[in-house]
């Protein structure tokens, strides 16, 4: 897409086709894959937690637990399509180093989500193109972790040519900068590393923070709250 083409969406773009269950439902789907007990969080506190967030939660609020209870690394091979299981590419074992960047997270170790979109219509935008779109229209970028738990209880959000980035999760080097690599989710086709099994398989990767690709959005919200 040229430059010149490339302008900011409105509000009324951002929609998301994929209701998510109640946060009750919610704390029980990660229950039942084992979250609590892989990370170490109380399945009890989960459940209050979503028990009383209920109460003022608006509708399609996602139940997430913070990235420093429960890491990308625990949590993406617990992704599933089909019969596949998620995988973490090889050359990202850095990945619980991919910290928020420009999202305050509520205290504690739970939080919701607000108005999740995948970002089909940003399609072919950089990350460095996108960040400041998302920003003019007052939403802000998933983190990683928060892009796994929307497809732990949507599995369907993420279609082949139509998976997204999320971007709001970056590392920082040592000297200041960031790392070039950008947290992305989408789906393998058994090529090369990931190998033939893997085909059809949820795929924690990468990709360059000024590249663009066709069939990667960027998942945004409109806000968190705890």
């Amino acid at each position: 897409m040229p430059d010149a083409q490339r302008t900011t969406p409105s509000t009324d773009a951002y929609t998301s086709a994929f209701p998510l269950p109640s946060l009750a439902d919610q704390a029980e789907r990660l229950i039942d894959l084992r979250v609590p007990a892989l990370t170490g969080i109380d399945a009890g506190a989960l459940r209050s937690f979503a028990e009383k967030a209920a109460v003022d939660a608006p509708a399609g609020s996602l139940l997430a637990v913070h990235p420093d209870a429960a890491p990308a690394s625990a949590l993406a091979p617990l992704l599933r399509l089909a019969d596949k299981p998620g995988f973490l590419v090889v050359d990202m074992e850095d990945v619980d180093a991919f910290t928020p960047q420009g999202v305050d997270l509520p205290d504690g170790p739970f939080y919701l989500v607000h108005d999740l979109d995948r970002g089909d219509h940003m399609g072919n935008w950089s990350p460095e193109e996108a960040l400041p779109a998302l920003t003019a229209v007052g939403r802000t970028p998933l983190l990683l972790t928060e892009g796994i738990h929307w497809l732990l209880q949507r599995p369907e959000v993420l279609e082949r040519n139509k998976c997204f980035m999320t971007i709001g999760s970056r590392l920082r080097k040592p000297n200041g900068s960031f790392d070039a690599r950008t947290p992305a989710i989408w789906i393998s086709n058994g090529t090369g590393r990931d190998g033939k099994e893997r085909k059809g398989a949820p795929k924690v990767g990468w990709c360059w923070w000024n590249n663009r690709h066709t069939w990667l959005g960027f998942g945004s919200t409109t806000g968190r709250d705890g």
